[in-house]
């Protein structure tokens, strides 16, 4: 643990908040050690093979089990927060909207092209509020939108890896440049490392390019109803692929991307990204990992609305205070997304960037710092590996717990 940092989170949360995520801590390494993570990645399972013998490593039926104090040891390795290259509290234009919103029209649906990236990079360069970005809008052509990105922001970028051609391309930006991360969502619920993702997770790592490990539990479907309950799942899932990046090569730059989520039954139980509560959940996650001392980057400031409305500006200006008033490191989604984060919005990108220039910590709302809450635990124990929509945590509390 960071001292000064724990420190600073206590004037910052309140001790009770800070104990709730020690003890949070504890709860994902409990199940990382008793529930294990589902993996069938040759390389993955190899890097943890070699701990079997002196029992910090239990691997059975494709299942790793890791004991806290093999998660200890690689923590160690990480690069730690100042060592990174993206400065605290920076707001990144990031995600991967799967379409682009007709600001004239009001609607969503237009297929992103080469010129809405190279736009949103533009925007990006010459905007001091945005720090870096992320792809944005997502092109079919890995190597394409690399190259639209490179050549109109000189800031810190993210983007995805998914084969050997935008590997090299990767590689050859990275020594050129630097400043760039690969983002990887490696897991997937019930505690299983991703197929689709984790050939090119380790392709990454083995070539030293600084990695950011993303994951999404949804309180209500992939983890409990609770604060602590979705961060546990949360910061499990992560931790185990910062230990497999240690493992595979020692001091990679790894960047916990953890991203927890409310799911919201008046919305066929998607993602509520315009919650307060999903504001202060991501907040709490960075805090934990910025006492213990790893690079973090998570989501804040986005909005539930599908339309550029004053109330998806006010949740912009709300989200962005609240990060402001209780620190961060790199927060994602804080500028152009709409509801679900399917579409971008040009209006709401350049509106919630002069939003970005101008607020204050004071703007933040009023909130009600989480404590410990037994039950998250208690679900987590009684649910395993399954889901929770029809947990009794979820049930009970629905409307009591994360709200607006």
């Amino acid at each position: 643990m960071n001292k000064e940092q724990v420190e600073q989170s206590k004037s910052l949360l309140g001790e009770d908040a800070v104990e709730m995520l020690m003890q949070t801590h504890q709860d994902a390494l409990w199940m990382l050690e008793n529930l294990g993570v589902g993996c069938r990645q040759p390389e993955i399972l190899e890097a943890f093979q070699q701990y079997v013998t002196d029992e910090r490593v239990i691997i059975y039926e494709n299942r790793v089990y890791i004991t806290a104090d093999l998660v200890k040891q690689c923590l160690l390795t990480v690069p730690g927060v100042s060592d990174f290259f993206v400065p605290r509290n920076s707001f990144f234009i990031g995600g991967t909207a799967p379409y682009v919103y007709d600001d004239v029209a009001g609607t969503g649906g237009i297929i992103p092209t080469t010129e809405h990236v190279a736009r949103i990079a533009r925007i990006a360069e010459e905007n001091a509020a945005v720090a870096g970005m992320g792809r944005g809008v997502k092109l079919n052509d890995e190597i394409e939108q690399m190259n639209v990105m490179i050549d109109n922001c000189t800031k810190p970028l993210y983007f995805a890896v998914t084969s050997d051609a935008s590997l090299e391309r990767a590689k050859k930006i990275d020594a050129e440049r630097g400043k760039i991360m690969i983002v990887f969502c490696l897991t997937r619920p019930p505690l299983v490392v991703n197929d689709n993702f984790s050939e090119y997770f380790v392709k990454v790592v083995q070539a030293g390019l600084p990695v950011c490990i993303s994951a999404m539990p949804m309180a209500g479907i992939s983890a409990p109803y609770c604060y602590n309950g979705v961060l546990a799942v949360t910061h499990a899932e992560v931790l185990f692929g910062i230990c497999a990046s240690q493992l595979i090569n020692p001091g990679t730059t790894t960047v916990h991307a953890g991203f927890p989520t409310i799911a919201d039954p008046r919305f066929e139980y998607n993602p509520n990204y315009g919650l307060k509560s999903h504001n202060l959940l991501n907040i709490l996650m960075a805090h934990l990992n910025l006492m213990l001392d790893l690079p973090t980057f998570q989501s804040g400031a986005t909005t539930n609305e599908e339309h550029v409305t004053e109330r998806a500006l006010s949740d912009a200006k709300s989200g962005q205070a609240m990060a402001l008033k209780y620190g961060f490191h790199i927060m994602r989604h804080p500028f152009g997304f709409l509801r679900h984060l399917i579409d971008f919005s040009f209006a709401k990108l350049e509106a919630t960037i002069q939003i970005a220039e101008k607020v204050k910590p004071e703007d933040a709302p009023e909130i009600e710092m989480p404590v410990y809450d037994e039950r998250g635990m208690e679900s987590i124990q009684r649910n395993a590996l399954g889901m929770y929509m029809d947990d009794s945590l979820t049930t009970a509390n629905i409307g009591k717990i994360f709200v607006d």
